[in-house]
Parts: C-alpha cells; sequence; structure tokens
C-alpha cells in the first residue's frame, strides 16, 4: 500500500544502453523505456514501465500530452506501482529538455517564479495515482538518481494506495486542503495528497517546496532537476490522460505583491534564541502566498535570516545579552514581496558567566522517526562562588513534547521549558557538574532538537 518510486534501478539501465534516448516524434510508445521528445524538445513523454514486464503503450500528443491506450498492470497495491507513464521539464537520468531552465537552486532568484499546470482525465476503472513527482538534488544533477527531496502531488488516487512513509499533517496551499506524507528510502520522500480529487492544478513550485523546507525535510541550497506529471498505475491505467502540461515563469503575470504582515511579537527568549509570530498576510494577485522572510538587524541593515511557511518562527545561535530587531515580509508564487513588517525589538538574556554563573550544554543520546532522548544536559558552576540552585532554560520546536524527565523537575510555558535543580543536585561548587536527562516525542518525519540552552 505505499507508492516506490525508485530509480536506481533506471540509472542501471541507462548505464547499459538499454533505456532509449528520446525519439524526435513516436506517435504510440509502447517499448518499456519508451520516450519521445515533443515541441522541439520543450517536454519529453516517457512510457517507463519500471515496476513490472505488463504491457503498456502511450498514445504521444505533440501539442502536449498523452494518453494511455494499453495497460495490463496487476501489481499487488501492498507492492511498488507498475510504471510511471509522464510528461516532464528539465532533466531525467541525462535525458534533458530544452529552454526549462533546469536545474536551478532553489534559493536562486527566478525560483520563486516556477510555475506549473496540468489537466488530467480519469477512467473509471483500475487502481492509480495521478502525480506530479517534483526531484531535487544537492547538485545541479543532470543524470542519475537525485538524492535530495522527491516531492509528489496526487491530485488523485484510486483503490487502496497510500505515499510512502507516513502520514504527518494537513495543510492548506495553492487553494487546496492537502494530506502531507513523509518518509525516507534513500532520499526524503514528502507527498502531498489532495483531500478531494481534481483533475487539473496550476501552481508555484515553491509553494509546495516552501512547505517542504519548513518542515526539515529539503534545504533551500538543492536543486530542482526536473518536475514531472503522469500517473502510477498498480492495477489497469488505460484510459489515464494528461490534456495539457506547462512549465514555465510567471513573471509578468502576477505583479500583485502580498499584504503587510501583522507586526511581529517576541516570546520564549533566552541567551541564545527567541521565538516569533505575527499576524498573516493575504495576496490578491492569483499566484497565492507562498511564505514569509525573517529579516533581523544589530544595526541599519536588515538581513534574511529565515523563513517559514507559518506565521511563527524561531530564530537560534543568537549572542547572550544582545539586541536584535526583526521583521518579517510576505512572499506569493510568483515572487513578489511584501512591504516589512513593523519591527519587534528584542534584547538576549544573559548568558552563563563568572560570580556565581553558569552554563549548560546538552548531548542527544538518541532520536528516532518521532522521538528522541537528550542525556546528559551538563550544568556546570563557572563562577567563582557556590551556587545555590540552578534554572535551566530552552526553547522547545513547534509540535515537540516533554515525555519523561530525570535528575531535574520542568515546567513549559507557550514554546520555553523551564528545568529546575532538585533538593540533591542544586548545590554546586565552582567547578563542579551535574546532569539530567529527557526524552520528548516530535512529528513524524520531524529532524529538529532542542538548542540554545541557557542556564542561571
Amino acid at each position: 500500500m505505499r507508492h516506490a518510486y525508485i530509480h536506481l534501478m533506471l540509472g542501471a539501465l541507462f548505464a547499459t544502453g538499454l533505456f532509449a534516448a528520446p525519439a524526435q516524434a513516436a506517435p504510440v510508445l509502447c517499448e518499456k523505456w519508451g520516450s519521445a521528445s515533443i515541441q522541439n524538445g520543450r517536454y519529453i513523454v516517457q512510457n517507463n514501465v519500471w515496476g513490472a514486464d505488463t504491457a503498456q503503450c502511450v498514445d504521444v500528443d505533440q501539442s502536449g500530452g498523452f494518453t494511455i491506450t494499453q495497460a495490463a498492470h496487476d501489481n499487488s497495491t501492498s507492492g511498488a506501482p507498475a510504471a510511471y507513464p509522464s510528461i516532464y521539464a528539465g532533466c531525467h537520468y541525462g535525458a534533458c529538455t530544452t529552454g526549462s531552465g533546469l536545474p536551478m537552486r532553489a534559493d536562486a532568484s527566478g525560483f520563486g517564479a516556477l510555475r506549473s499546470s496540468v489537466t488530467m482525465t480519469y477512467p473509471g476503472s483500475g487502481t492509480y495515482n495521478a502525480s506530479y513527482d517534483l526531484w531535487f538534488d544537492p547538485t545541479p544533477r543532470t543524470d542519475g538518481q537525485n538524492t535530495g527531496a522527491e516531492l509528489m502531488i496526487w491530485l488523485n488516487r484510486q483503490g487502496d494506495i497510500q505515499p510512502i512513509g507516513s502520514r504527518v499533517a494537513t495543510v492548506t496551499l495553492a487553494g487546496s486542503s492537502w494530506e502531507v506524507w513523509y518518509g525516507n528510502i534513500g532520499w526524503n520522500v514528502i507527498s502531498y495528497v489532495r483531500t478531494s480529487p481534481a483533475t487539473s492544478l496550476d501552481f508555484a513550485i515553491d509553494t509546495f517546496y516552501a512547505d517542504a523546507v519548513g518542515r526539515g525535510h529539503a534545504q533551500r541550497s538543492w536543486y530542482l532537476t526536473s518536475v514531472q506529471a503522469g500517473f502510477e498505475p498498480w492495477i489497469g491505467g488505460a484510459g489515464l490522460a494528461v490534456g495539457s502540461f506547462s512549465l514555465g515563469s510567471s513573471t509578468g503575470t502576477d505583479t500583485t505583491p502580498p499584504g503587510t504582515p501583522g507586526a511581529p511579537s517576541a516570546s520564549g527568549t533566552t541567551s541564545t534564541a527567541t521565538t516569533l509570530s505575527w499576524g498573516a498576510s493575504t495576496d490578491s494577485g492569483g499566484s497565492g502566498l507562498a511564505g514569509y522572510d525573517i529579516l533581523r538587524a544589530t544595526g541599519d541593515t536588515f538581513t534574511r535570516v529565515g523563513g517559514s511557511t507559518t506565521t511563527s518562527y524561531t530564530d537560534t545561535g543568537l549572542s547572550p545579552a544582545t539586541t536584535y530587531r526583526y521583521r518579517v515580509r510576505a512572499r506569493d508564487g510568483a515572487g513578489n514581496l511584501s512591504p516589512e513588517s513593523a519591527t519587534v525589538t528584542v534584547t538576549t538574556q544573559q548568558g552563563g558567566s563568572g560570580g556565581g554563573g553558569c552554563t549548560a550544554t546538552a548531548t542527544t543520546q538518541t532520536a528516532w522517526n518521532n522521538g528522541y532522548v537528550v542525556q546528559p544536559v551538563t550544568v556546570t558552576n563557572d563562577g567563582a562562588a557556590p551556587l545555590d540552585g540552578w534554572t535551566v532554560t530552552f526553547p522547545l520546536p513547534s509540535g515537540h513534547t516533554i515525555t519523561g524527565m530525570w535528575n531535574a523537575s520542568h515546567t513549559v510555558s507557550g514554546g520555553t521549558v523551564t528545568v529546575r535543580s532538585l533538593d540533591h543536585n542544586g548545590d554546586l561548587a565552582p567547578g563542579a557538574s551535574v546532569g539530567f536527562g529527557y526524552q520528548a516525542s516530535r512529528p513524524s518525519g520531524n529532524t529538529q532538537v532542542p538548542a540554545g540552552y541557557t542556564c542561571a
């Protein structure tokens, strides 16, 4: 019951010459690895029967789509699909289209303006999904298996099938509701499954990628290598069709910037971190709100220090006893930026120092898909006088919950955990240390652990 679009086998087929180069014009593709270049090389249609040896033929439409005319598939829904007949722009195992601009780094100036659209037709029978496949790699790869992230966008599914991994959230993106699934099969697979079927989609690539980045499953330094749209049939598949497909830039189409976000506020400030929250922006230009940029300044110049697809952000790695100023701006799917919000000023707490001060350093002992154990958190009296009790604070990432703590007591307020010594370990001579530990749960697939421990 899962998608498993494994390309490792495909790389070997290319290496042995079994994967045929795209034909110039092929009205019907029945070869297992057959493909055809259309619109003077702008797109490539591929038959791509990678998960079975059953027959499949696709009728290529030179105007920009294809129809599956024959499909004898009968794969078990507990395993991989039989194929991924699709149309794509970009580079896939050495076969590159012309004029796509891919590979492109996800922090490039033109990335926010990339848009794709598709229209699809579904038969009444068969077991399949109808999905985009967006591939990202840490390098500008044009051949071989991408190792960064695979983003799938399921417009529809029929039958007893599900994406790789487990469901971790439900979000609203590109004006619709989507289930978010996450798993890892040697690379991160983030799937967005529409909660109600659709036959078309027109969206900014960054709308979904920004959400994946915000969840810690993708990085802005990675490269988009290809944008693909098609179907994964397990059983049958004849009659599935892509009527139209496009990838291009929306620059010049939507020129209306989003509205100004609400004034930010700060909470949970420690010596090395603070959490910001603000009122949501709105977008009326048609390309949809893609996320927010967080701007920080210690002098006169504000620079971008991070991004968020929600209305909150935790900034870490700050210096103790330092004043920072923050603003927030919104961006839409066409790359338009809103005016900057009002400014909030934050002063971090004093760090541990001499004269009875203390420091806290943490070690992550173990971590798994939806939890972790941090121990020891070592509290050291680095001052010149004895300590009569100590308190450690740290920010808890959103969605995380402390499920147990030993050798200390704790409370949680907002996003801040406050840990206090017990009767038997609060007195520390200069240079002495003591440790405590805790276990926490986190959303499945989230890779964060707390940082920014402050001792007082």
